[in-house]
């Protein structure tokens, strides 16, 4: 696995320190070993997971901006936990409002000793942040509109972000955008041996 996931980095500018490099590989045993009992994703592969589920997270981290995130329906901790294992100084809320889900991220977090990510099972238009975030993440979310509809109290009024994961790029979705949202970035990313389209697109508050 780790010749593997290195073979992949090859591909890309990311440089991971080994010690980030087996904590992505642990995340991946236990996701597969959970995936058995609790049916956290639908790929079985673990190898597929490290292309799938580990690149396709920590290749956004360049374009996030600022040190506090939320990923809101994280699901199994995807792109959360990836990123936080690359973006140690950062610190990621994760957010979902299944049980089981929760549970596997706190044993995630307690496995590989992650400090800097705090898994939480709410809703996410129920869910009160203490302190707002610099950016909301998510790859979860139908439409653009459903995320920023539910998540538009979670980020900085002045500098916060929302990053959304697509895979097309949703130029109708675009077209559509709420007034006081503009759109930051629409950023296309590679991803070694993963065939489609990939975008991470970017907007802000007005």
């Amino acid at each position: 696995m780790l010749n593997k996931l290195e073979s992949l980095l090859a591909k890309t500018d990311i440089v991971l320190s080994l010690e980030q490099k087996q904590q992505l590989i642990a995340y991946v045993a236990m996701l597969n070993k959970w995936n058995k009992a609790y049916n956290l994703t639908s790929i079985r592969d673990p190898e597929q997971m490290l292309v799938r589920h580990i690149m396709d997270s920590i290749v956004v981290n360049p374009f996030l901006q600022g040190t506090r995130f939320i990923d809101v329906g994280t699901g199994p901790g995807l792109p959360g936990i990836p990123l936080a294992i690359v973006r140690p100084d950062s610190h990621f809320t994760l957010l979902d409002s299944l049980g089981k889900r929760v549970r596997f991220l706190l044993q995630v977090q307690h496995e590989l000793g992650l400090n800097n990510i705090e898994p939480i099972q709410s809703r996410v238009e129920e869910f009160i942040p203490e302190v707002l975030f610099d950016g909301v993440i998510s790859r979860a979310f139908a439409s653009l509109q459903d995320m920023l509809s539910w998540c538009h109290h979670l980020p900085e009024t002045d500098d916060g972000r929302f990053y959304a994961l697509k895979g097309v790029l949703p130029e109708d979705e675009l077209a559509q955008l709420p007034s006081g949202i503009s759109l930051d970035a629409v950023i296309p990313l590679k991803i070694p041996e993963l065939e489609g389209q990939r975008h991470l697109v970017v907007l802000k508050q007005n």
